[in-house]
């Protein structure tokens, strides 16, 4: 059971967290890179699939583009870790940058072949700066108070949540006026203009790489040798609730779809989702501001065990209006389990890794989201509506369960320090 903190009575607020030295710059600076991210996914579709005539082509090219830029997101996260943002992020916003001014320019007009946009997609999803990791890092130097840093966290979830919203609609206006093309051209100026800022701004400039930890002695069951940071409970845990809530929400996307179109309101699909989102961010901002005394390890299966329960009821919905109701309930876990998954990799692992423990939350959300779309997708057609829903829910309350026997015990430290000294093995 999750317990209010008697804690002080005046808690920090949202406001302290912006008021915060060097933060208010260094944040606005990641948003605007990472406008760039909720922009490029339905533009890069869209001009492929204009350029090429064929939706096949656009599928592939944007499976392409997401696999090497969630795959190698640690990888990329260690370069950030071992030489530091100042050093890690302009090489790879700039080579980003230029290969989506080059994929625009190869989708400007029809006739592009598809085999060049698939290396073109493939390189530049290799490049993708970790922007959201390393303003988690950031904030984790910037608000060193644990309660105000779970607020800084609330509040980046929350805006990363609404950029993803506000990205596909900026492109729905692009569209309107120029070739979709323009939008991935748009996308390239975001990132590269909010890296620039990013970099230049006194956060980063006082944020130096740290030098790698000593070996850490090996974890209960493990013979011998070094650590990877997988091998560490607390930011296994994240990742693997972080997937759970990926493999809800991909599949989500298509149950919705398909609910509306048995009850003959496909029109409603937008209001469904628009309801996920807004049930996110009311969560991610009230999580945010109450003081809790449970830990983050205590708290995270909680709330992904409370996704997946709201998923079960969803699927018994009568009808469109009732789960439009139930699905933002569902949302109010989305943004805290997310944000609770971060802080848990954050404190679980040494300062000089915490990009990477980011990076591999944020990849386990992405690979879920894509596995939990496929598989429902081969699900969706032949059983009812409350049982995909209910398939649906499994992977969050497993993973809930998981967890929390998982849970360090008789007062073992949850966090030990860990070398991960290339950072991107796959785990």
């Amino acid at each position: 059971m999750l317990r209010l903190s008697p804690a002080p009575s005046r808690a920090p607020s949202y406001a302290a967290v912006l008021r915060a030295p060097h933060a208010a710059p260094a944040f606005g600076a990641a948003l605007v890179g990472r406008l760039s991210y909720g922009m490029i996914s339905l533009s890069l579709m869209l001009a492929v699939k204009d350029a090429t005539g064929s939706f096949t082509a656009a599928g592939v090219v944007m499976a392409l583009f997401g696999a090497t830029s969630v795959l190698l997101s640690p990888a990329r996260a260690a370069l950030v870790d071992r030489y530091g943002p100042r050093r890690a992020l302009p090489p790879m916003a700039g080579l980003y940058a230029v290969l989506l001014a080059v994929l625009a320019y190869a989708t400007w007009r029809p006739g592009a072949p598809s085999p060049l946009l698939g290396v073109l997609a493939v390189t530049a999803g290799a490049c993708t700066p970790p922007l959201g990791p390393v303003m988690r890092t950031l904030w984790s130097r910037l608000v060193p108070d644990r309660e105000l840093l779970r607020r800084a966290y609330s509040l980046d979830g929350v805006a990363e949540e609404l950029l993803f919203v506000t990205g596909p609609l900026l492109v729905g206006v692009v569209i309107r006026h120029t070739v979709p093309a323009a939008g991935v051209a748009i996308s390239a100026a975001l990132v590269l203009v909010g890296t620039g800022a990013l970099v230049s701004s006194p956060a980063v400039r006082g944020a130096t790489p740290r030098p790698a930890a000593q070996p850490a002695a090996a974890p209960d069951g493990v013979s011998g040798g070094r650590r990877t940071l997988l091998e560490i409970a607390g930011l296994r845990h994240a990742a693997l609730a972080a997937a759970a809530v990926g493999l809800c929400l991909g599949a989500l996307d298509l149950l919705v779809v398909a609910f509306a179109e048995q009850h003959h309101r496909g029109g409603s699909v937008a209001w469904v989702l628009a309801a996920l989102s807004a049930g996110s961010a009311v969560g991610g901002l009230a999580y945010g501001a109450v003081p809790w005394r449970a830990p983050n390890r205590m708290r995270l299966p909680v709330l992904v065990a409370g996704l997946g329960t709201a998923l079960v009821v969803a699927g018994l919905s009568p009808g469109v209006p009732v789960l439009v109701a139930v699905v933002a309930a569902a949302g109010v876990f989305v943004a805290p389990a997310l944000t609770t998954a971060y802080l848990l990799a954050d404190e679980s692992v040494d300062p000089g890794a915490r990009t990477r423990a980011g990076a591999w939350v944020n990849t386990a959300i992405n690979a879920g989201s894509a596995l939990g779309s496929a598989t429902m997708g081969l699900l969706v057609d032949r059983l009812a509506p409350p049982v995909c829903f209910a398939i649906a829910a499994v992977p969050a309350l497993v993973c809930a369960a998981v967890v929390a026997c998982g849970a360090p015990s008789r007062g073992r430290a949850e966090r030990t320090p860990a070398p991960d000294t290339d950072g991107a093995s796959p785990a």
